[in-house]
């Protein structure tokens, strides 16, 4: 990845001032296996999958007891390898009232993939999806963020197969990924193409820049600092914030990997008992929503970016 790409590029930035509401923000839930996350990349062989201790059914009905207690509806990208294999979860989330959205086939990172490879994945992942629901995925999040400049390539892959929005990229570095000088505001990232890139949320400070949507970095800081970024990096961006998460990361009975890295057992498995009550308090701090009702002035199918 060249650090000067996003300097170099003229993208058109969506017109936020559009928007009905932007003080309501999107909650979204990234559905996958326990141990599909990056954090076990080195640790699991997707040769050995099939022998893991399968948890995404009770996990995901926990998340969406919780959300309908809090009174919250959101975004749940999904793997397509969950809809193959319980097509029951993905119906039962759009059930729910919440939003049915991709997050590829099985969580491979995606400059891992030929275009080739990366086209045959989304379709396949958006077919099992709405096979499911009836309903059609208009959007796309990369597994660990992974839509770089390196395969750029991959927005028009997005487009052609009838997605409308990508939530892709991070703006800011950290060792697992991210891109710090990328847009923070929603923008068009095909020439006179109507798909469009909505950024996650990040914060800056005078000598630093954090991630603010959540994930890891919500369990694991004071709930107090994360409710700040949140509406800081809202503010600084002048765009609706989102938050992420897993639903692995409130499961306190999932095995648990002896045999990873240090660093990666303390991302994932760190301040998970804590995640229900913070949700709980984040959930009153904010107005939540889904991201297709959120961005849905900017989400427009047949719209040109001049």
């Amino acid at each position: 990845m060249t650090a000067d790409f996003f300097v170099k590029q003229k993208f058109h930035t969506a017109d936020i001032s559009l928007m009905r509401d932007q003080n309501k923000f999107a909650f979204t839930v990234d559905v996958e296996e326990w141990f599909q996350v990056g954090a076990f990349e080195t640790t699991f062989d997707k040769s050995n999958w099939s022998g893991l201790e399968s948890r995404v059914e009770t996990q995901t009905s926990a998340v969406l007891d919780l959300l309908h207690r809090l009174e919250i509806k959101g975004t749940f990208f999904a793997l397509g390898s969950v809809a193959e294999r319980y097509p029951n979860i993905i119906q039962a989330i759009s059930a729910a009232g919440h939003e049915i959205a991709c997050h590829g086939m099985d969580h491979g990172r995606i400059f891992t993939m030929s275009r080739p490879e990366f086209r045959a994945d989304i379709r396949r992942a958006k077919d099992l999806l709405e096979s499911a629901t009836n309903c059609s995925v208009i959007g796309y999040r990369a597994p660990s963020f992974s839509l770089t400049p390196d395969v750029w390539w991959a927005y028009e892959e997005l487009a052609d197969a009838g997605f409308k929005y990508s939530s892709s990229l991070y703006p800011v570095k950290t060792d697992h990924y991210g891109a710090r000088s990328a847009p923070r505001r929603p923008f068009y990232p095909i020439p006179d193409n109507g798909f469009v890139e909505i950024p996650m949320t990040v914060c800056d400070f005078p000598l630093l820049r954090m991630p603010a949507s959540g994930g890891g970095y919500f369990r694991l800081l004071p709930y107090f600092l994360s409710e700040y970024m949140i509406a800081r990096g809202a503010r600084q961006a002048q765009s609706p914030a989102i938050l992420y998460m897993h639903p692995w990361e409130m499961d306190l009975g999932q095995p648990h990997v002896k045999n990873a890295p240090l660093l990666s057992r303390f991302r994932h498995y760190t301040g998970q008992k804590a995640l229900p009550k913070k949700l709980h308090k984040i959930s009153r701090a904010f107005a939540w929503g889904c991201m297709k009702d959120i961005f849905a002035t900017i989400i427009q199918p047949n719209r040109s970016a001049k």
